[in-house]
């Protein structure tokens, strides 16, 4: 499968930083080396400002994705409960460009899908370790309700939207194809540019890897009649071929607006740190994510701009990271709660 790649448009979330190959290395491009050039973090040891507070920035994602809500949730709540901590957002394309900033030094934690994260051989790039499991996202294959797509196969030759350059949404959705040998004239959009195209005719569908239910296509369907198309037979290929980070999932037809339950894969999301941020304050993080649960859900709940994906943060599954090892500073939270 060889899926085309447009040039990304300037201005976009698509420069190219440390990019994973298809043999599961790393490449340095021009956006790692300008960050590392301009010094952003100065080695991303954890900044603190003259009044002694620690200043940490979070690599999100992009307008429209659960990750940008809820890693502002997230800073939100750890520069509430970390002593002497100050986390702020940084917008991005997503997964792989969060592991990009991370290993460039321009933030300190970050938000991934596994699946980016873990290579073929289930190592993990260096410098960066796991504080957390919190959510599942599943994939969406959307369409107009009066599309002729129907199946996956329809895909073939279609304008696809493959998410933001560095997303997760693109690493998932082209390895997809990839395994199911269809061609298409793939678009590089983020969440919210995907669900615009897609109502004005200016693509055929859009795939999307998030956290149900996600904003962008919640307008769409609430305004327009859209499809979801099934992708059983996908979430079986990937768990087969890629055994770790992927499973068999369902969409309900809760969701989304007149859309009913379809079948899918779901990847569990990670959030990351740089393994140089001191233990202590990992430690604190992670209390602060675990501990302060209620707090992050009950006001996402009531909150204008709801975050339901947040209630899927416990502490059973969040040590679940498959292959990525855990900071020091989490590894001695979750072993002081077993006791």
């Amino acid at each position: 499968m060889s899926t085309k790649r447009p040039v990304p448009q300037a201005g976009g979330a698509g420069a190219k930083a440390l990019v994973r190959e298809a043999g599961g290395g790393l490449r340095l491009s021009r956006r790692a080396v300008l960050l590392a050039a301009g010094g952003v973090l100065a080695g991303c040891s954890a900044q603190r400002s003259d009044t002694g507070r620690t200043h940490l920035r979070l690599a999100t994602g992009p307008a429209g994705a659960v990750y940008r809500r809820i890693g502002g949730a997230l800073a939100e709540h750890i520069s509430e409960q970390v002593p002497g901590a100050t986390v702020v957002t940084v917008p991005s394309g997503a997964s792989t460009d969060n592991i990009q900033l991370l290993r460039a030094g321009a933030v300190h934690l970050g938000l991934t899908s596994l699946d980016a994260l873990i290579t073929a051989d289930g190592s993990t790039p260096g410098g960066l370790s796991a504080i957390c499991r919190l959510y599942d996202s599943h994939l969406h294959l959307v369409v107009m309700a009066g599309s002729r797509i129907r199946k996956f196969r329809d895909l073939h030759g279609k304008r696809i939207s493959l998410g933001a350059r560095d997303s997760g949404t693109e690493f998932t959705s082209l390895r997809l194809l990839r395994l199911g040998r269809v061609e298409t004239d793939g678009r590089y959009l983020s969440q919210a540019e995907s669900a615009a195209a897609l109502r004005d005719g200016t693509i055929d569908a859009m795939f999307s890897l998030t956290g149900v239910p996600t904003p962008a296509i919640t307008e769409l369907a609430q305004r327009h009649a859209i499809r979801l198309i099934p992708m059983d037979q996908q979430a079986d290929g990937l768990f087969t071929a890629f055994p770790g980070p992927y499973a068999p999932a369902m969409i309900p037809a809760t969701a989304y607006t007149g859309v009913p339950a379809t079948r899918t894969v779901a990847v569990p999301n990670v959030l990351l740190a740089r393994d140089d941020l001191p233990a202590d304050l990992v430690y604190a993080i992670t209390d602060t994510v675990f501990t302060h649960t209620r707090t992050i859900t009950s006001a996402s709940r009531d909150a204008a701009e709801a975050i339901p994906v947040a209630w899927q943060i416990n502490v059973r599954t969040g040590i679940a990271t498959a292959s990525a090892p855990l900071h020091p500073g989490a590894a001695a939270w979750f072993k002081e709660r077993k006791r």
